[in-house]
């Protein structure tokens, strides 16, 4: 089992049970105690846990998401081939809006030889179209999430509501067992409906592993989206739902 793969779990053992202890991680994992502790003290400086005798107790509150640093780490294979399906389905001279999140910057990165108008909705996904010569680049106002460095607020959501593009690609960070797409943030929902609102063709991306997790936020019903791409071990029956009422699923 590789690093990102331990701290992976080690993350959902703090979620699930509050604590981890370094003796039984390493039997599990099949690893020394120490490369346990070198693991968890990744954790302690994200801020996900704090250190105690034997091991770590979980910092996170319930629902709460992950730094983006360590999000971005996560899955990231499954990411860039959901990024790369997506930067397929937009064409040339598009206007396309760009949601917040980890896979949306791997969109970003790919979309940055294209010749298009984007408008990212986080720092992130800016710097990484911002030298590009084919993309013309807008930004939108409002203030930013530390860390996620999204844009939230008034200003964002009037920039939004003046504009009209041709495809918005939007994260999540759940989808609940009843087929709501979730946020983790207010701010973050508000800016993800009005950016849906704002679509002519709207395309959701989500990994299997967002299926069944709720957050505090709705942001609007799965079933509203044009095109949900995502991978091949996400649940069967709640794909095959969303295909019988009109939504292109991709599994990539």
């Amino acid at each position: 089992m590789d690093a990102a793969a331990r701290i992976n779990q080690l993350v959902e053992t703090l979620r699930v049970h509050g604590r981890v202890d370094v003796a039984t991680a390493a039997a599990e994992f099949g690893t020394a105690e120490m490369t346990v502790r070198r693991d968890l003290d990744v954790l302690v400086e994200r801020g996900v846990a704090r250190r105690v005798r034997g091991g770590a107790v979980n910092l996170m509150m319930r629902g709460e998401e992950l730094p983006f640093a360590m999000r971005e780490l996560d899955a990231l294979d499954t990411k860039k081939r959901i990024a790369s399906d997506v930067a397929g389905l937009i064409a040339d001279g598009e206007a396309v809006g760009l949601d917040s999140g980890t896979t949306i910057l791997e969109i970003a990165r790919l979309l940055a030889s294209r010749r298009l108008t984007a408008m990212p909705l986080s720092l992130h996904a800016a710097m990484a179209l911002a030298g590009s010569a084919s993309v013309r680049l807008m930004m939108p106002g409002g203030e930013t999430r530390p860390g996620e460095l999204a844009m939230v607020g008034p200003l964002a959501l009037a920039s939004i509501a003046t504009l009209r593009f041709d495809t918005v690609v939007l994260g999540c960070c759940g989808i609940s067992a009843d087929g709501y797409v979730m946020a983790h943030d207010l701010g973050d929902a508000a800016v993800k409906q009005a950016l849906f609102a704002a679509g002519g063709r709207r395309v959701l991306v989500a990994d299997a592993a967002k299926f069944g997790r709720s957050a505090l936020a709705v942001v609007g019903k799965l079933s509203a989206f044009d095109i949900l791409v995502t991978d091949p071990s996400a649940p069967s029956e709640p794909l095959a739902e969303l295909e019988a009422a009109g939504v292109e699923v991709r599994r990539v």
